[in-house]
């Protein structure tokens, strides 16, 4: 055995979605650090024909041939599951975006450490992405966490700040956070000897709700508003109008014009831009309710509307 894979450190990686395969990956390129497990989410039924689909994590690990062990609990309050944690000896479990609270019992086996993608104690909860860019934030970030029984309330271990662009999608915010919380997970646990956790400061906390699909509902008062929530729910949930109709891509107007909401402005090209009651939009890219995508100007001619027509 080599000194530097006998003095690895044993990580337990618990994750699911994307943000949580870019930690992974970083992880497991460290020679000082031999992740022994994956536990993620049970596979699901996704679509219209609920086709039982793994977590995008399992599916990277499934795709790399790798020889680590995957566990996919349907909870950790498990005895046996617990068992088989203890047995796999890790000397850290790192934690991002998993999807489950973990119990005492888990916390007790090896320091946990949760890679929130929010800088604490702001957005504790299910979207502080989302949030950040629903708040007009200038700043995001991720939040080494040593974990206790709540919710993302933990002493902190370390920050990574990153900066918000006033046009960046939550998809591209997702990717920057997911590669700082990469660096920073393999700082923390190459340093965590040496460093000194810091309670949080509880008067400042905020919270991020679970998003549901009824989320993307907008209006058409300001134009800021809604280009801010095509921002943070694109691809999903994704935006609509109140007669269903869906926008899949769009683009600020002219955010100096006052006009009564809905009113069709210009037609060119394959776009359409629409009033705001505050500011335009300029619709690209639309769904229609059980229809195809198509574009906005080819949506509006179906409809026979013209310049000066509601769009609803």
């Amino acid at each position: 055995m080599s000194k530097s894979f006998a003095s690895s450190k044993r990580v337990v990686f618990m994750g699911t979605p994307d943000y949580a395969t870019e930690i992974l990956k970083a992880l497991i390129g460290k020679n000082s650090i031999k992740v022994v497990a994956l536990f993620t989410q049970p596979d699901k039924p996704v679509g219209r024909k609920q086709v039982l689909t793994p977590p995008h994590i399992k599916k990277y690990l499934l795709e790399t041939n790798s020889d680590i062990e995957i566990f996919q609990p349907e909870s950790l309050k498990d005895k046996e599951v617990q068992k088989e944690l203890e047995k796999l000896k890790p000397d850290f479990i790192i934690v991002a975006a998993y999807g489950q609270l973990l119990p005492k019992e888990v916390l007790d086996i090896a320091p946990c450490i949760n890679l929130h993608a929010s800088l604490l104690p702001s957005y504790r909860g299910a979207s502080p992405i989302q949030s950040s860019i629903l708040n007009g934030d200038k700043f995001s970030g991720v939040t080494a966490m040593l974990m206790d029984e709540g919710l993302d309330r933990g002493d902190i271990l370390a920050y990574s700040v990153v900066k918000i662009d006033d046009h960046i999608m939550v998809s591209r915010l997702f990717e920057e956070l997911s590669k700082a919380a990469a660096k920073l997970t393999i700082t923390v646990i190459n340093e965590f000897d040496n460093i000194a956790p810091i309670k949080q400061f509880d008067c400042l906390k905020s919270f991020s709700k679970k998003i549901s699909k009824n989320d993307g509902l907008v209006d058409l008062d300001d134009a800021k508003q809604v280009y801010t929530k095509f921002r943070a729910f694109h691809p999903w949930p994704g935006i609509f109008l109140k007669n269903s109709l869906k926008i899949k891509s769009m683009e600020l107007g002219d955010r100096a014009l006052h006009k009564r909401g809905g009113e069709i402005l210009d037609i060119k090209d394959e776009s359409v831009e629409v009033s705001c009651f505050v500011g335009s939009v300029i619709l690209k890219r639309v769904q229609p309710p059980s229809k195809k995508e198509m574009s906005a100007k080819e949506y509006i001619l179906g409809k026979r509307l013209k310049v000066g027509d509601s769009i609803f």
